[in-house]
C-alpha cells in the first residue's frame, strides 16, 4: 500500500468501541407518518449522560449509526450537512462532541455514501430531468419513464454514480465538514457494493487534510486483503469470524472458530479488522446462542486481535430477533431511557454480564497487544476449545472455553493468574 494511505492515529487500533443506533437508541419515530413527528427534538442530548456509563463499561469510543437528515431509518439520506431534525440540529452535536472530548472517548460516524434517499434533492431534479443526471444512473424506457439503479432493489434507496467525479468532491465535502468538527473515524456503509476504485479517488485527499482520520469499510463477504489493499481502508468489518463465533456455539463446533481463526489471522497481515459479535443488522447475540454461551461470545471478542465494538445492549444480555419484514430491525434497535440505571437497580442476570463485560474490557485495555495479536489452538474438539494469544513481542495469554457441563472460558495470563467468565 502506498506509504501515507492510511491512518496515522494508532490509538484507533486500540480503542474499544461502543455501538449505538441513535435513532432507535433515542426514541425518534423510525417511521414518521406525520409532520408533527419530523419536528426539532433535542434528542441528541440524550447520549450525554450515557457517556459516564461508557466510561464505567470501559469503552473510549462512541460508533454511531446515521444521524444526518433522512426520510426514515436513517439509511436514506435526504442532507448530509446537518442532523436529522428527529435527533436534533448541529448545536446539539457540537455539545456531544464537547463531552465526548472531556471524557478521553473518540467518535466515529456512519458514512451512507453508497446510496441516498429518493428525497435527496439531486436525486429528484436527476429523476425529474432537471439536472444532476450525472450524479445517479437513471435510464428512460421508449416512452421516457424513467428508472434508477436501487441498493439491493430497495426502490426507496438509489444508488449513487461512483464513477461521477462530482459524487467523489460531495463525499470528500461531507467527510471534511464532519472531521472538522472533532470526530475521528468513518465506519463506510455499504462498502461491499461501491467499486472500491472510488475509495482510490476520495480517502486520499481527505487523509491529506486529516492524517489520523480511520476508515471501517463495511465488508460482508470479499477477499478482505484484496478490499483493503485496493480501497485504502484501514479497517474493514469481520463477518467471517462473527459467523463462526456464534456458529460454533450454537452448534457445539469448535472446528468451525478455529477455522475461522486461522483466516483471521491471514486477514491481520493487511490490516486490523473491526470484530464484533452484535450489531444493528443481525439478532442479538443473546438470542443467538443463549446467555450463557454469549459470555463465551464475549470472552473471544475480547480476547484475539481485531478492533472490538460492542453493541448497545449486548452488555446487558439484551435479546432480540431481527426479520425479513418492514420493521423486522426493530428488535434490535431498542429505546434506551434518558439515563442509565445506577448499578444497584440491574437485575441480578444484567449486573453479572455486565460486570463480565466490564472485566474483559479491563484486560483488553491492559493488554494493547491483544489488538494485533495472533493465535493459535493448543486442545480443539467440538466443544472443548484452547487458544493462545500471541503479541508482537512475545507476550501471550491462554483462553480455555468449554461448553459442558455448562459454558465457562478461563482466561489464563502471563503472570499465573486465572479469570473465569461464567453465567
Amino acid at each position: 500500500m502506498e506509504k501515507g494511505s492510511r491512518s496515522t492515529n494508532a490509538s484507533m487500533e486500540t480503542t474499544i468501541w461502543w455501538h449505538v443506533y441513535p435513532l432507535g437508541f433515542l426514541g425518534a419515530p423510525i417511521r414518521p407518518e406525520a409532520a408533527s413527528q419530523r419536528v426539532l427534538t433535542h434528542r441528541l442530548r440524550r447520549l450525554i449522560p450515557w457517556l459516564d456509563y461508557m466510561n464505567d463499561l470501559g469503552v473510549n469510543g462512541l460508533l454511531l449509526g446515521p444521524i444526518f437528515t433522512s426520510q426514515t431509518h436513517g439509511y436514506d439520506t435526504t442532507d448530509f450537512f446537518s442532523i436529522d431534525p428527529r435527533l436534533g440540529d448541529l448545536n446539539d452535536f457540537d455539545d456531544l462532541m464537547r463531552a465526548c472530548k472531556d471524557r478521553g472517548i473518540a467518535v466515529m460516524l456512519d458514512g451512507v455514501f453508497n446510496h441516498v434517499g429518493t428525497g435527496f434533492p439531486a436525486f429528484q431534479r436527476a429523476f425529474a430531468d432537471l439536472g444532476d443526471q450525472d450524479m445517479f444512473t437513471i435510464r428512460r424506457n421508449d416512452q421516457g419513464d424513467p428508472d434508477y439503479v436501487k441498493f439491493e432493489g430497495h426502490a426507496s434507496l438509489p444508488e449513487l454514480n461512483h464513477d461521477s467525479p462530482r459524487v467523489a468532491q460531495l463525499v470528500r465535502d461531507v467527510m471534511e465538514f464532519w472531521l472538522a468538527k472533532g470526530i475521528s473515524a468513518w465506519r463506510l456503509d455499504a462498502a461491499y457494493t461501491t467499486d472500491v476504485h472510488f475509495w482510490q479517488h476520495v480517502l486520499p485527499e481527505v487523509r491529506a487534510k486529516f492524517p489520523k482520520v480511520w476508515f471501517m469499510g463495511e465488508v460482508i463477504q470479499a477477499d478482505y486483503p484484496t478490499v483493503i489493499r485496493e480501497s485504502g481502508f484501514d479497517s474493514l468489518t469481520q463477518y467471517e469470524l462473527w459467523k463462526a463465533v456464534w456458529s460454533s456455539l450454537k452448534d457445539g463446533n469448535f472446528f468451525e472458530l478455529d477455522w475461522s481463526l486461522q483466516r483471521h489471522d491471514e486477514f491481520m497481515d493487511a490490516c486490523t479488522p473491526q470484530t464484533f459479535i452484535g450489531n444493528h443488522d443481525v439478532t442479538r447475540i443473546a438470542s443467538k446462542v443463549g446467555i450463557e454461551k454469549a459470555v463465551l461470545a464475549c470472552v473471544i471478542l475480547l480476547t484475539v486481535g481485531g478492533v472490538p465494538s460492542i453493541y448497545y445492549g449486548d452488555e446487558l444480555g439484551m435479546t432480540g430477533v431481527k426479520e425479513d419484514r418492514l420493521g423486522g430491525d426493530d428488535a434490535v434497535r431498542p429505546e434506551f431511557p434518558a439515563t442509565p440505571k445506577p448499578s444497584d437497580e440491574l437485575n441480578e442476570s444484567q449486573s453479572r454480564i455486565f460486570g463480565i463485560y466490564r472485566s474483559l474490557i479491563a484486560l483488553r485495555k491492559a493488554n494493547p497487544w491483544l489488538a494485533r495479536a495472533r493465535t493459535k489452538s493448543t486442545l480443539l474438539q467440538n466443544r472443548h476449545y484452547t487458544y493462545e494469544s500471541k503479541g508482537e513481542h512475545g507476550e501471550t495469554l491462554s483462553v480455555d472455553l468449554q461448553l459442558d457441563p455448562h459454558p465457562r472460558a478461563d482466561v489464563h495470563l502471563s503472570n499465573s493468574s486465572v479469570l473465569s467468565f461464567a453465567m
